[in-house]
Protein backbone atom coordinates (compact mmCIF):
# COMPACT_ATOMS: atom_id res chain seq x y z
CA UNK A 1 0.00 0.00 0.00
CA UNK A 2 2.83 2.37 0.81
CA UNK A 3 4.52 1.67 -2.53
CA UNK A 4 1.24 2.23 -4.38
CA UNK A 5 0.77 5.48 -2.46
CA UNK A 6 4.21 6.69 -3.51
CA UNK A 7 3.54 5.84 -7.15
CA UNK A 8 0.17 7.58 -7.03
CA UNK A 9 1.75 10.71 -5.55
CA UNK A 10 4.47 10.71 -8.20
CA UNK A 11 1.88 10.46 -10.97
CA UNK A 12 -0.46 13.10 -9.54
CA UNK A 13 -0.57 16.13 -11.88
CA UNK A 14 1.61 18.96 -10.61
CA UNK A 15 1.04 21.20 -13.63
CA UNK A 16 -2.22 22.79 -14.71
CA UNK A 17 -3.52 25.38 -17.17
CA UNK A 18 -4.52 28.95 -16.36
CA UNK A 19 -6.28 31.34 -18.71
CA UNK A 20 -4.85 34.79 -17.95
CA UNK A 21 -5.63 38.39 -18.82
CA UNK A 22 -3.22 41.11 -17.65
CA UNK A 23 -4.15 44.79 -18.15
CA UNK A 24 -1.79 47.66 -17.35
CA UNK A 25 -2.69 51.07 -15.98
CA UNK A 26 -4.22 53.58 -18.38
CA UNK A 27 -2.54 56.94 -18.95
CA UNK A 28 -3.61 60.42 -17.91
CA UNK A 29 -4.84 63.15 -20.23
CA UNK A 30 -2.79 66.27 -20.85
CA UNK A 31 -3.56 69.89 -19.90
CA UNK A 32 -4.04 72.65 -22.52
CA UNK A 33 -5.63 71.74 -25.84
CA UNK A 34 -4.62 68.23 -24.90
CA UNK A 35 -5.07 64.71 -26.15
CA UNK A 36 -6.42 61.80 -24.16
CA UNK A 37 -4.55 59.05 -22.37
CA UNK A 38 -4.11 55.67 -23.98
CA UNK A 39 -5.37 52.50 -22.33
CA UNK A 40 -3.05 50.07 -20.62
CA UNK A 41 -1.60 47.28 -22.72
CA UNK A 42 -3.55 44.02 -22.72
CA UNK A 43 -2.15 40.47 -22.51
CA UNK A 44 -4.18 37.31 -23.00
CA UNK A 45 -3.54 33.59 -23.30
CA UNK A 46 -3.13 30.25 -21.53
CA UNK A 47 -0.17 29.34 -19.34
CA UNK A 48 1.01 26.08 -17.80
CA UNK A 49 1.79 26.55 -14.11
CA UNK A 50 2.96 24.44 -11.18
CA UNK A 51 1.38 23.88 -7.81
CA UNK A 52 3.14 25.00 -4.62
CA UNK A 53 4.98 27.71 -6.57
CA UNK A 54 4.83 31.46 -6.02
CA UNK A 55 3.93 33.65 -9.00
CA UNK A 56 4.43 37.40 -8.81
CA UNK A 57 1.51 39.75 -9.50
CA UNK A 58 1.70 43.55 -9.81
CA UNK A 59 -1.27 45.79 -10.60
CA UNK A 60 -0.21 48.90 -12.48
CA UNK A 61 -1.52 52.26 -11.29
CA UNK A 62 -3.23 54.67 -13.66
CA UNK A 63 -1.17 57.60 -14.86
CA UNK A 64 -1.91 61.06 -13.49
CA UNK A 65 -3.67 63.64 -15.58
CA UNK A 66 -1.67 66.84 -15.88
CA UNK A 67 -2.77 69.50 -13.39
CA UNK A 68 -1.97 73.14 -12.67
CA UNK A 69 0.24 73.91 -15.64
CA UNK A 70 0.67 72.96 -19.27
CA UNK A 71 2.00 69.46 -19.82
CA UNK A 72 1.45 65.93 -21.01
CA UNK A 73 -0.43 63.28 -19.09
CA UNK A 74 1.66 60.67 -17.28
CA UNK A 75 2.00 57.16 -18.68
CA UNK A 76 0.29 54.36 -16.75
CA UNK A 77 2.28 51.78 -14.78
CA UNK A 78 2.95 48.23 -15.94
CA UNK A 79 1.01 45.22 -14.68
CA UNK A 80 2.78 41.87 -14.27
CA UNK A 81 1.92 38.22 -13.89
CA UNK A 82 4.97 35.99 -13.50
CA UNK A 83 7.14 36.82 -16.55
CA UNK A 84 4.35 38.50 -18.53
CA UNK A 85 4.35 42.32 -18.53
CA UNK A 86 1.54 44.53 -19.82
CA UNK A 87 2.82 48.04 -20.54
CA UNK A 88 1.24 51.21 -19.18
CA UNK A 89 -0.69 53.42 -21.58
CA UNK A 90 0.85 56.49 -23.24
CA UNK A 91 0.00 59.95 -21.93
CA UNK A 92 -2.11 62.50 -23.78
CA UNK A 93 -0.08 65.34 -25.29
CA UNK A 94 -0.47 69.04 -24.51
CA UNK A 95 -0.10 71.99 -26.90
CA UNK A 96 2.93 74.03 -25.83
CA UNK A 97 2.83 76.74 -28.47
CA UNK A 98 3.45 74.01 -31.00
CA UNK A 99 1.56 70.79 -31.65
CA UNK A 100 2.83 67.75 -29.76
CA UNK A 101 2.38 64.09 -30.70
CA UNK A 102 0.84 61.67 -28.22
CA UNK A 103 3.13 59.63 -26.00
CA UNK A 104 3.97 56.03 -26.83
CA UNK A 105 2.77 53.29 -24.48
CA UNK A 106 0.86 50.03 -24.19
CA UNK A 107 -1.80 51.90 -26.14
CA UNK A 108 -0.71 55.26 -27.56
CA UNK A 109 -1.85 58.64 -26.23
CA UNK A 110 -3.77 61.22 -28.25
CA UNK A 111 -2.02 64.13 -29.93
CA UNK A 112 -2.61 67.78 -29.00
CA UNK A 113 -4.12 70.28 -31.43
CA UNK A 114 -1.89 71.38 -34.29
CA UNK A 115 0.64 74.21 -34.16
CA UNK A 116 -1.45 76.58 -36.29
CA UNK A 117 -4.57 76.50 -38.45
CA UNK A 118 -4.55 73.53 -40.80
CA UNK A 119 -1.82 71.70 -38.87
CA UNK A 120 -2.24 68.23 -37.36
CA UNK A 121 -0.39 66.05 -34.88
CA UNK A 122 0.03 62.30 -34.57
CA UNK A 123 -1.06 59.92 -31.86
CA UNK A 124 1.46 57.92 -29.87
CA UNK A 125 2.44 54.42 -30.99
CA UNK A 126 1.74 51.17 -29.19
CA UNK A 127 4.75 49.53 -27.54
CA UNK A 128 2.91 46.40 -26.37
CA UNK A 129 4.17 43.08 -27.68
CA UNK A 130 3.79 39.43 -26.73
CA UNK A 131 5.23 38.76 -23.29
CA UNK A 132 5.91 35.70 -21.15
CA UNK A 133 3.78 33.34 -23.23
CA UNK A 134 0.79 35.70 -23.55
CA UNK A 135 -0.33 37.55 -26.67
CA UNK A 136 -0.15 41.35 -26.51
CA UNK A 137 -2.76 43.81 -27.76
CA UNK A 138 -2.55 47.58 -28.11
CA UNK A 139 -3.21 50.27 -30.71
CA UNK A 140 -2.00 53.79 -31.49
CA UNK A 141 -3.63 57.02 -30.36
CA UNK A 142 -5.29 59.48 -32.71
CA UNK A 143 -3.91 62.79 -33.92
CA UNK A 144 -5.18 66.30 -33.21
CA UNK A 145 -6.16 69.21 -35.47
CA UNK A 146 -6.31 72.99 -35.43
CA UNK A 147 -8.73 74.53 -37.90
CA UNK A 148 -9.37 78.28 -37.52
CA UNK A 149 -10.95 78.73 -34.09
CA UNK A 150 -11.66 75.00 -33.71
CA UNK A 151 -9.10 73.32 -31.44
CA UNK A 152 -9.61 69.53 -31.25
CA UNK A 153 -7.37 66.69 -30.13
CA UNK A 154 -6.84 62.96 -30.53
CA UNK A 155 -8.39 60.06 -28.66
CA UNK A 156 -6.27 57.55 -26.77
CA UNK A 157 -5.65 54.14 -28.28
CA UNK A 158 -7.40 51.06 -26.94
CA UNK A 159 -6.56 47.37 -26.71
CA UNK A 160 -9.04 46.61 -29.50
CA UNK A 161 -8.66 49.59 -31.83
CA UNK A 162 -6.85 52.83 -32.54
CA UNK A 163 -7.86 56.14 -30.99
CA UNK A 164 -9.88 58.38 -33.24
CA UNK A 165 -8.21 61.28 -35.05
CA UNK A 166 -9.72 64.76 -34.73
CA UNK A 167 -11.73 65.65 -37.84
CA UNK A 168 -14.03 68.48 -38.90
CA UNK A 169 -15.20 69.94 -35.58
CA UNK A 170 -15.03 66.71 -33.53
CA UNK A 171 -12.23 65.52 -31.31
CA UNK A 172 -11.20 61.87 -31.55
CA UNK A 173 -13.03 59.19 -29.61
CA UNK A 174 -11.15 56.65 -27.53
CA UNK A 175 -10.13 53.40 -29.20
CA UNK A 176 -12.24 50.40 -28.27
CA UNK A 177 -11.08 47.92 -25.68
CA UNK A 178 -10.85 44.13 -25.87
CA UNK A 179 -13.27 41.50 -24.62
CA UNK A 180 -12.53 39.71 -21.35
CA UNK A 181 -14.76 36.73 -22.22
CA UNK A 182 -11.73 34.42 -22.35
CA UNK A 183 -11.75 34.44 -18.53
CA UNK A 184 -15.56 34.30 -18.21
CA UNK A 185 -15.85 38.03 -17.43
CA UNK A 186 -18.49 39.96 -19.35
CA UNK A 187 -17.73 43.07 -21.39
CA UNK A 188 -14.57 44.73 -22.66
CA UNK A 189 -11.81 46.69 -20.93
CA UNK A 190 -8.74 48.80 -21.78
CA UNK A 191 -10.51 51.47 -23.82
CA UNK A 192 -8.93 54.82 -24.66
CA UNK A 193 -9.95 58.25 -23.39
CA UNK A 194 -11.66 60.92 -25.49
CA UNK A 195 -9.89 63.94 -26.93
CA UNK A 196 -10.69 67.50 -25.83
CA UNK A 197 -12.28 70.37 -27.74
CA UNK A 198 -12.63 74.13 -27.90
CA UNK A 199 -15.10 75.35 -30.51
CA UNK A 200 -16.05 71.76 -31.30
CA UNK A 201 -17.26 68.49 -29.79
CA UNK A 202 -15.16 66.52 -27.31
CA UNK A 203 -14.39 62.86 -27.88
CA UNK A 204 -16.05 60.03 -25.99
CA UNK A 205 -14.19 57.41 -23.98
CA UNK A 206 -15.16 53.77 -24.30
CA UNK A 207 -14.73 50.47 -22.39
CA UNK A 208 -13.36 52.19 -19.29
CA UNK A 209 -11.86 55.26 -20.99
CA UNK A 210 -13.02 58.72 -19.86
CA UNK A 211 -14.63 61.43 -21.99
CA UNK A 212 -12.65 64.47 -23.07
CA UNK A 213 -13.23 67.97 -21.71
CA UNK A 214 -14.52 71.10 -23.43
CA UNK A 215 -13.27 74.64 -22.84
CA UNK A 216 -15.52 76.33 -20.22
CA UNK A 217 -17.72 73.23 -20.34
CA UNK A 218 -17.73 69.66 -19.12
CA UNK A 219 -14.55 68.55 -17.38
CA UNK A 220 -12.71 65.47 -18.66
CA UNK A 221 -13.50 62.15 -17.01
CA UNK A 222 -11.05 59.72 -15.44
CA UNK A 223 -10.51 56.20 -16.73
CA UNK A 224 -12.22 53.46 -14.75
CA UNK A 225 -10.26 51.65 -12.06
CA UNK A 226 -9.44 48.02 -12.91
CA UNK A 227 -10.35 48.65 -16.55
CA UNK A 228 -7.01 50.22 -17.47
CA UNK A 229 -8.89 53.00 -19.26
CA UNK A 230 -7.28 56.20 -20.50
CA UNK A 231 -8.19 59.57 -18.96
CA UNK A 232 -9.85 62.30 -20.99
CA UNK A 233 -7.85 65.25 -22.29
CA UNK A 234 -8.21 68.72 -20.77
CA UNK A 235 -10.07 71.23 -22.96
CA UNK A 236 -8.93 74.76 -23.82
CA UNK A 237 -6.20 76.30 -21.70
CA UNK A 238 -7.97 75.99 -18.35
CA UNK A 239 -8.82 72.32 -17.76
CA UNK A 240 -6.64 69.76 -16.03
CA UNK A 241 -6.32 66.35 -17.65
CA UNK A 242 -8.09 63.37 -16.12
CA UNK A 243 -6.36 60.38 -14.51
CA UNK A 244 -6.07 56.97 -16.11
CA UNK A 245 -7.58 53.89 -14.47
CA UNK A 246 -5.47 51.24 -12.75
CA UNK A 247 -5.07 47.79 -14.26
CA UNK A 248 -6.19 44.30 -13.26
CA UNK A 249 -5.19 40.63 -13.53
CA UNK A 250 -7.68 37.81 -14.16
CA UNK A 251 -6.73 34.13 -13.68
CA UNK A 252 -9.20 31.40 -14.65
CA UNK A 253 -8.62 27.72 -13.87
CA UNK A 254 -10.63 24.52 -13.42
CA UNK A 255 -12.01 24.42 -9.89
CA UNK A 256 -10.95 20.76 -9.68
CA UNK A 257 -7.31 21.91 -9.88
CA UNK A 258 -7.36 23.19 -6.30
CA UNK A 259 -7.31 26.45 -4.38
CA UNK A 260 -5.57 29.71 -5.18
CA UNK A 261 -3.95 31.71 -2.37
CA UNK A 262 -3.80 35.46 -2.96
CA UNK A 263 -0.87 36.53 -0.84
CA UNK A 264 0.00 39.51 1.32
CA UNK A 265 0.21 42.83 -0.47
CA UNK A 266 -2.50 41.94 -2.97
CA UNK A 267 -6.21 42.69 -3.00
CA UNK A 268 -8.40 40.23 -4.86
CA UNK A 269 -11.37 37.91 -4.87
CA UNK A 270 -12.60 34.71 -6.48
CA UNK A 271 -15.84 33.67 -8.15
CA UNK A 272 -17.04 30.65 -10.10
CA UNK A 273 -18.46 30.15 -13.56
CA UNK A 274 -19.48 26.61 -14.40
CA UNK A 275 -16.50 24.34 -13.78
CA UNK A 276 -14.07 27.28 -13.48
CA UNK A 277 -12.80 29.50 -10.68
CA UNK A 278 -11.89 33.08 -11.64
CA UNK A 279 -9.48 35.09 -9.51
CA UNK A 280 -9.64 38.86 -9.98
CA UNK A 281 -6.67 40.76 -8.54
CA UNK A 282 -7.31 44.47 -8.30
CA UNK A 283 -4.48 46.12 -6.36
CA UNK A 284 -0.97 45.76 -4.99
CA UNK A 285 2.12 43.64 -5.46
CA UNK A 286 2.65 40.15 -4.08
CA UNK A 287 2.45 36.46 -4.89
CA UNK A 288 -0.23 33.95 -5.75
CA UNK A 289 0.06 30.15 -5.50
CA UNK A 290 -2.12 27.04 -5.82
CA UNK A 291 -2.57 24.02 -3.58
Amino acid sequence: MTILGIVAAQNYPRTFSVDAIVIAGGAGGGRQYAGAGGAGGFLEGTLTLNKATNYTVTIGAGGAGRTGSTGNGTNGDNSVFNTSTALGGGGGAAWTGVGVNGLDGGCGGGGSMGTSSGNTTNGGATTQSNSGGLTGYGFAGGGGLRSGSIFITGGGGGAGGAGGAASGSAAGNGGVGRSTSAVSVAGSRAGGGGGSAEGGTAGTGVNGGGDGGTHSGAAPIAGLANFGGGGGGGGGNIQDGANGGKGVVFLRFLTSVGTITIGAGLTGSTSTSGSYTIAEITNGTGNVSWT
